[in-house]
C-alpha cells in the first residue's frame, strides 16, 4: 500500500506538470503513454498466442495522435481507416490470421481513439484566465491574515479552458477509482462482476458515484466555475463509465491470462492498468462538453 501511495503521489506531480504545460509536452507524453499501452496490449495477446501487428499499429497510433494534436480530425479518421485496411491486408501478404488482424485493429481503436480525444480535450480552448475561486480565496486571506506570497502566487495562476477540462476529467476518474477502492474495501459485500473482477463490489461502485459527483462539483463548479447541474451530471456519468472501462481491461487480462498489463508503475501495474478508466472517460467527457456547450 505504501508503494502504491508513493507512486500515486509521484504520478500526480508528473501529471500536474504535463497538464499545466500543455502544448508539445502534453501531446508528446500522451503519445508515449499510448505507445507503452500498445506494447502492453501486444504483449498480453502474444501470451495468448495471438500476434498483433505491432509496428504497423504503433506507426498508425503515432499518426493518429499527431493528427489529434494538430486538430486534424479528418486526417485522424483517414489514418484510422487506412491503418485498419493495411492491417487486414497483412492476412493476404504475410499470412496473418484473420482474428489477429481483428485484435490488432481493435487495439488501434481501443487505445488510439481515447488518447486522441484526451489530446483534443486539452486543446479544446486555449484562452487563459484566472481562476475566480483562487482570486477570491487570496482576497479572503489578505483581508484576514495579511498578504502571504504563496496565496498571492496561487491567485495568479492562469488556466486555459482545455487545461481546466483535463483537470476535471482526471480528478473525477481518480476519485472514481479511489472511492470505489476504499468504500469497497470497508463495506463491500456484494460482488459487482465476479466473473470479470472479483474484488469489485456494488457498495464500492455506488460510493464511487457519490464521491465522483462531489469531486466534479468541487473541482468543476467551486474551483473553475462551471454550472453545478452539468458538473453533478457528468460526475455521476464518469463514475459509471470509469467502472466500465476498468471492467473492460480486466476482461482483456482475464482472457490473455495476465495479472497486470505491465510493471512500469510500481504498485499500479502498467499503463493500461492505470489508464483503463481514462480510455472510457476521456471520449465521454469530450462529447459531453461538446453537447452541453458549457465552454
Amino acid at each position: 500500500m505504501a508503494l502504491r501511495i508513493i507512486t500515486g503521489i509521484i504520478g500526480i506531480i508528473i501529471s500536474a506538470i504535463v497538464i499545466q504545460l500543455g502544448g508539445a509536452p502534453f501531446a508528446g507524453f500522451a503519445i508515449l503513454l499510448a505507445l507503452i499501452g500498445w506494447y502492453e496490449y501486444y504483449s498480453a495477446f502474444t501470451r495468448a498466442n495471438i500476434d498483433t501487428s505491432f509496428f504497423l499499429g504503433a506507426f498508425a497510433l503515432i499518426l493518429m495522435l499527431c493528427c489529434a494534436w494538430l486538430g486534424n480530425i479528418e486526417e485522424l479518421l483517414a489514418v484510422l481507416t487506412l491503418g485498419s485496411l493495411a492491417i487486414f491486408l497483412l492476412t493476404v501478404l504475410f499470412s496473418m490470421r484473420p482474428h489477429e488482424a481483428f485484435v490488432s485493429v481493435g487495439g488501434l481503436c481501443y487505445l488510439g481513439l481515447p488518447f486522441a480525444h484526451l489530446i483534443m480535450l486539452r486543446f479544446f480552448a486555449d484562452e487563459p484566465h484566472q481562476v475566480r475561486s483562487l482570486v477570491d480565496f487570496h482576497n479572503f486571506v489578505s483581508e484576514n491574515l495579511g498578504n502571504i506570497n504563496f496565496f498571492e502566487t496561487l491567485s495568479n495562476l492562469n488556466f486555459d479552458g482545455g487545461c481546466e477540462l483535463v483537470w476535471i476529467l482526471f480528478a473525477c476518474t481518480w476519485a472514481s477509482d479511489t472511492f470505489a477502492y476504499f468504500i469497497g474495501t470497508a463495506i463491500g459485500s456484494h460482488r459487482l462482476a465476479p466473473s470479470i473482477s472479483p474484488n469489485k463490489s456494488v457498495e464500492g461502485f455506488l460510493g464511487s458515484i457519490v464521491g465522483t459527483t462531489l469531486t466534479a462539483v468541487v473541482v468543476g463548479t467551486f474551483l473553475f466555475g462551471y454550472p453545478l447541474m452539468q458538473m453533478a451530471t457528468i460526475g455521476a456519468i464518469l463514475a459509471i463509465v470509469a467502472t466500465l472501462g476498468d471492467l473492460v481491461e480486466s476482461s482483456i487480462k482475464r482472457f490473455t491470462g495476465v495479472k497486470d498489463s505491465g510493471i512500469l508503475i510500481p504498485g499500479h501495474g502498467g499503463v493500461l492498468d492505470r489508464f483503463d478508466s481514462i480510455l472510457y472517460t476521456a471520449p465521454v467527457f469530450y462529447y459531453f462538453i461538446l453537447v452541453s456547450k458549457i465552454i
